[in-house]
């Protein structure tokens, strides 16, 4: 197992990334980020809200019609459903394969044998109904 390292940069340090940003040296984080060779992600976010410089944090402005936030709730209350639906048919399922195979082994036949009965009965079956008039 690799180690991490740990980086500690100089308050000076830090400092000047936020002056350069300030400046507008960089265009984005991103680009001090890369340019310092700073390794975490959220480093110089930590670094402007600690020294009070959040104007230069990139925000993320949401905006929706009241139906739209109607429309995410229902979206995620269907999926909810939906999950225990599917939870509820596999578990169905599950219950269905056990019946069978305890079935066939009261019946001292192979599920797969069986199976392909079934599936050559249905089969034979399909074909031999007449069309309908």
């Amino acid at each position: 197992m690799q180690q991490r390292s740990i980086i500690r940069y100089s308050i000076s340090f830090k400092q000047e990334v936020i002056r350069q940003l300030e400046l507008g040296r960089f265009t984005s984080i991103g680009q001090a980020q890369s340019h310092y060779g700073i390794a975490g992600n959220g480093t110089i976010q930590k670094w402007l809200k600690k020294y009070g410089r959040n104007h230069l944090c990139p925000k993320v402005v949401r905006v929706e019609k009241p139906d739209e936030q109607n429309q995410v709730r229902e979206l995620k209350k269907q999926v909810r459903q939906l999950r225990e639906a599917l939870g509820q048919t596999q578990a169905e399922k599950i219950i269905g394969e056990a019946f069978l195979e305890i079935a066939c082994e009261n019946m001292g036949v192979e599920v797969d044998t069986f199976k392909k009965k079934v599936d050559t009965k249905r089969f034979s079956k399909e074909t031999d109904d007449p069309a309908p008039a």
